[in-house]
């Protein structure tokens, strides 16, 4: 099992401690040396006051973060906790991400969904109702350039002839999140991992997605996913699976690494390779203390 948590900013406003260089390198480099598989950061390049106010959260650009991480860090792989992929043009996704690949020495995971923000959609000038055929077409321009010089291709909304974009990564991983059956197809036939979104009922009315409160959601889902990844003729060994242990983290009251570890086992049973874990937003000490908690009792354990 490996382990990655989002980088801590959850509120607005945000702590501003945590928006800064000094927070990112430290809870980076601590991350590292805890034994933590991985770190990401969420994508809200134009959030609606409205929804920060009702309970939405400021976000760093992942991109830019990431690239800051990359450069303290050995180890620790840099995986977008996710990249909206239709709020971008799909040539310039596929530049930062090779360029991030590159400077990482390979470490850069692209996990990526439809998003649900449909102000934040508005913002940006992007037809929300489109956004899943953006999306695929997008998905098919990101495997064509990283693979192909003259890289041409014509479709709704991106045309492109003769395209030559270096560098080229030697494989980026590409994580799908999002829990409709519609995802997991895509997964099955384009994708490295699924990275479901962990919402209760109120949650996924606002999220418009399907809920899904713990494991006894996410199985039959996965037994969806092994069906679909075994008629695209692919090896389910070679899809990650991202989920939480639903346990309170090392940052809350109750947190046990026994129970951590006994869930861990059992996730590991159902084909779950990688756990998000919760890390402290109140003060970069405290999310430093709760990283390197979690590394001894958990990691270590």
């Amino acid at each position: 099992m490996k382990h990655w948590f989002t980088y801590p900013l959850v509120t607005h406003p945000s702590n501003p401690e945590f928006m800064s260089r000094r927070a990112v390198i430290r809870l980076a480099t601590a991350a590292d040396a805890a034994g933590f598989d991985g770190i990401g950061f969420t994508d809200h390049p134009a959030p609606s006051d409205k929804w920060l106010n009702a309970g939405g959260h400021d976000a760093l650009d992942p991109f830019v973060a990431l690239a800051a991480v990359a450069a303290v860090t050995e180890s620790i792989r840099l995986i977008p906790n996710i990249v909206v992929l239709p709020y971008r043009n799909p040539f310039l996704v596929a530049k930062a991400a090779a360029s991030l690949d590159l400077i990482s020495e390979g470490r850069f995971v692209l996990s990526v969904a439809t998003g649900y923000l449909r102000s934040e959609y508005r913002s940006l000038g992007v037809d929300f109702e489109r956004r899943n055929a953006i999306f695929d077409e997008s998905l098919e321009v990101l495997g064509g350039v990283w693979t192909r010089d003259r890289f041409a291709f014509e479709g709704h909304d991106f045309v492109a002839g003769g395209v030559s974009a270096n560098p080229k990564p030697a494989h980026v991983p590409i994580w799908i999140g999002g829990n409709s059956a519609l995802t997991r197809r895509r997964v099955a036939t384009a994708g490295d991992g699924w990275n479901p979104f962990p919402a209760p009922a109120q949650l996924a009315r606002t999220a418009r997605t399907v809920p899904l409160e713990g494991l006894d959601d996410l199985i039959p889902m996965l037994e969806d996913l092994w069906i679909q990844v075994e008629r695209a003729g692919r090896d389910r060994a070679d899809i990650d699976v991202v989920f939480t242990t639903g346990l309170p983290g090392p940052a809350e009251a109750g947190f046990d690494a026994g129970q951590h570890l006994e869930k861990l086992d059992q996730m590991e049973s159902l084909g779950i390779t990688w756990t998000n874990v919760g890390i402290a937003g109140d003060s970069i000490d405290h999310a430093v203390e709760t990283i390197e908690r979690y590394g001894r009792e958990v990691i270590s354990g």
